[in-house]
């Protein structure tokens, strides 16, 4: 018989050591093995607010035409689907209290995406070689910064407060990096815009024209990019109407800007849109080429489907007073379980799925902590740790994020009733 050979380890690339960080995985394996174990920590939608019918009945006329059906069931193109696209020209106008003629905006000037999370993906592709700078709030959406780790880019962070990003802390982390001779090296700035994953926050008004206007100052070898994540803009429930950063953009060549319908409408169907910088469409394009050659193509015919029957307008309002209640829950069990804690505070947020909470700096919430593995293994209850959301050498590691997507409201209060409990054995 002969003896066996040796067989050598695979020889995996920088880009899978760079994006071996994991933490999601993490968080699904310990509610697997958890299942008692409630969720603050899930970002997921709540699924009673899911469309089933109304996507059973757009789906039965889209494909009750036999021509139709099958143009639906064939490939699309990579940018995405005429029908939609041209739906979407309208849509945003109305989003931006404005008309398409009003903001010169074409079909053209949009690529549909698998949600907005591939368009943070293809820009990072489009945009970062190893070692080239991403500019991000502190703290930031942790998935994020995944997409940056996996092309080897860095990630500074740039202080944030109740009002989002700071732009004299930006200005003079621009300035620094100038100083040092890395300016050339940062390639983007960005930004949640609305309800931020993960601390809740939108950026004031005031500071989303500066923002556009630093990225126009410091655009001096290169041309500095703003990628606008407004993933939540549509789940507003109170508070002021925001403008998008790409509104203040008027020469239309610094500010990327993403949207998805995942949160609005079903995360199932991963329909997102990007609407790109002229000398970006054709990058992104062929990076998304070479990715799917195009997006699913049934599911961009239901959206515009859905879209133009005016019944999503209808839907969107049910899911804005299904989670307007949710979060009401969750402040309300704050307030009842969390304010004679010293030192616990949280931000009250006007729109979105979370809640970002901060414990005194000596109780660290990550998944190594006592108080994690007190809170999931002994009162049964799961939240993010803070420490992920954020970049680079400036990571605090006294906060959580808590979603108030999944649970009904009244779970959702118990499951802050027990975080209280396995906080006050830290305190």
């Amino acid at each position: 018989m002969n003896s066996p050979t040796h067989i050598p380890g695979v020889q995996f690339s920088n880009r899978t050591r760079w994006a071996s960080r994991g933490a999601i995985s993490f968080l699904m394996q310990q509610g697997v093995e958890n299942p008692g174990v409630l969720s603050l920590a899930a970002g997921l939608v709540d699924p009673d607010t899911l469309p089933v019918e109304l996507a059973q009945e757009q789906l039965s006329e889209l494909l009750a035409d036999d021509a139709r059906a099958r143009q639906c069931l064939q490939y699309g193109t990579t940018p995405g689907s005429e029908h939609l696209r041209g739906a979407l020209v309208p849509f945003f106008a109305e989003l931006e209290n404005s008309t398409p003629e009003e903001l010169d905006l074409q079909a053209e000037d949009l690529v549909l995406t698998t949600g907005s999370q591939q368009l943070l993906s293809l820009v990072c592709d489009a945009l970062f070689d190893p070692g080239d700078i991403c500019l991000v709030a502190a703290p930031t959406y942790f998935v994020f910064l995944g997409a940056l780790e996996a092309v080897g880019a860095r990630t500074i962070s740039v202080n944030t407060d109740e009002q989002g990003m700071c732009p004299d802390a930006l200005n003079q982390t621009l300035a620094d990096l100038e100083e040092e001779g890395e300016l050339g090296r940062v390639k983007l700035i960005y930004l949640v815009s609305y309800y931020e994953n993960p601390s809740g926050v939108s950026l004031a008004t005031e500071r989303r024209k500066q923002i556009v206007e630093l990225s126009k100052k410091w655009s001096k070898s290169q041309r500095l990019m703003i990628l606008e994540d407004a993933a939540y803009r549509e789940l507003q429930y109170d508070g002021e109407v925001y403008p998008s950063l790409w509104s203040f953009d008027t020469d239309r060549q610094n500010v990327i800007y993403t949207q998805t319908f995942s949160k609005s409408f079903s995360p199932g169907v991963r329909v997102g849109f990007g609407i790109l910088p002229d000398d970006l469409k054709k990058p992104i394009s062929d990076l998304k080429g070479n990715d799917d050659f195009g997006s699913a193509h049934l599911n961009q015919r239901l959206m515009a489907q859905v879209l133009g029957t005016g019944h999503y307008r209808d839907h969107v309002e049910r899911v804005k007073a299904s989670y307007t209640a949710k979060r009401d829950a969750m402040l309300a069990a704050a307030e009842n379980y969390f304010s004679d804690l010293e030192g616990v505070t949280w931000q009250h947020p006007h729109g979105g799925l979370y809640v970002w909470m901060s414990l005194p700096e000596s109780i660290p919430t990550g998944f190594d902590s006592p108080l994690f593995e007190t809170a999931v293994q002994k009162h049964k209850v799961m939240y993010v740790p803070g420490e992920l959301c954020f970049a680079g050498d400036a990571v605090e590691r006294n906060h959580m994020r808590l979603s108030y997507g999944v649970l009904t409201p009244e779970r959702i209060g118990e499951g802050m009733k027990s975080l209280s409990h396995a906080i006050r054995e830290f305190l």
